[in-house]
């Protein structure tokens, strides 16, 4: 039998410092995570949460007009916490930007910000999200002003891109880059196009907005600037990446009971494990609990009687025997899942009759959650 995820135990064991929710697009990921941060900050947790979703339904829900990259604190009539609960959500320029400010001097900062090559790179470069939500989250841990952080992953096809990233991003601005670059005259036009041409998406996108030999200009002075800066970018990546493998965090993977879902959520799990990284369990959100002992043909059955009698309760029995016939789709579908996975614990929270709009409908996600 799969043992079932105890969200409760989860967010008040004080040595969880992290939760990171990751699954594929469009499971209720940023719910999931601010309904676990508001019900952690109502049993008394100092809570931060971090999304990466640039929708402003959070903000929405939390009763703030907006989020922003600082974290603000949620304070709205009627909530009245035993802890805390503060939310923010991710600007990837001004991360970026402030990442810049303080690691290079304000001389170095300013000629480094005004560099069209690095006006590229700071929103076009693949993985630059990812990298700066990790970047986030080890300033976020770093400060030691909350004793729970609660991650919302990007939403991207592969939301693990969110492990790969530092090491990704780094690697491109690796040392063999850096000597091209900030040695334009030795390398030379044919030194750029071999960068180019070994497939480095970085040039391919900067050269779009830059042209011809104001690249080479524009690249040069930028690793020459940020030269200085590189050994702290890959040693706070570096220290990013050991803090999600810390005994403090926990991975929840999210999925919607449809087969597409679990399928990404097997890869999640199967990526996890294989980096070592700790698995808390599986949220499979929006499933559809069967509300009365009626199986389906008996439904039916007494619908078929009723027709002619009495068109609501036919209705009322047909909209049931729909139900126990979705209720056992998801059944098979989450026992594939865990006969693949068994020893991941699993809670499922049933669908909410209409959306998420306020804290009122976050705190019974994190009811369900945890019932």
């Amino acid at each position: 039998m799969t043992e079932r995820l105890d969200v409760d135990a989860l967010i008040d064991d004080p040595k969880t410092r992290i939760v990171v929710c990751c699954g594929s697009g469009g499971v209720g990921k940023t719910t999931t995570a601010a309904a676990l941060a508001l019900r952690a900050a109502e049993r008394g947790r100092q809570t931060v949460v971090l999304t990466i979703d640039p929708a402003r339904r959070l903000a929405q829900a939390l009763g703030l007009r907006e989020l922003g990259n600082h974290p603000r604190q949620v304070s709205v009539a009627g909530f009245e916490p035993k802890g805390e609960l503060w939310a923010m959500m991710l600007d990837m320029r001004r991360t970026f930007d402030d990442m810049v400010r303080t690691h290079a001097g304000p001389e170095r900062a300013e000629a480094l910000l005004a560099n069209p090559f690095y006006q590229t790179i700071s929103t076009s470069f693949s993985g630059t999200q990812e990298y700066m939500a990790m970047e986030k989250l080890g300033q976020l841990a770093a400060t030691d002003e909350w004793d729970l952080i609660v991650v919302d992953t990007p939403p991207s096809r592969s939301a693990l891109d969110f492990l790969d990233a530092p090491n990704r991003l780094s690697s491109a601005l690796d040392g063999r880059m850096i000597r091209l670059l900030t040695g334009p005259a030795k390398a030379g036009g044919w030194g750029l196009r071999k960068v180019v041409s070994t497939g480095f998406s970085i040039f391919a996108k900067a050269v779009s907005t830059i042209i011809g030999g104001q690249l080479l200009a524009d690249a040069s002075a930028f690793m020459q600037a940020f030269d200085s800066m590189f050994g702290g970018f890959r040693e706070r990546a570096r220290k990013t990446a050991e803090l999600l493998r810390s005994e403090g965090t926990s991975f929840l993977v999210v999925a919607a009971p449809e087969p597409d879902a679990l399928r990404e959520a097997s890869y999640f799990v199967e990526r996890l494990g294989g980096e070592n990284m700790p698995l808390a369990g599986l949220v499979a959100n929006r499933t559809h609990p069967v509300l009365a002992d009626l199986s389906a043909t008996a439904a039916l059955s007494a619908a078929e009687k009723l027709e002619a009698t009495a068109p609501l309760a036919t209705a009322v029995l047909q909209l049931h025997a729909d139900r126990v016939a979705m209720a056992d789709r998801e059944k098979r579908l989450l026992a594939r899942f865990t006969r693949a996975h068994p020893g991941v614990p699993l809670v499922e929270v049933p669908a909410l009759p209409s959306d998420v709009h306020d804290l009122g409908g976050l705190r019974e996600i994190g009811d369900r959650l945890a019932t």
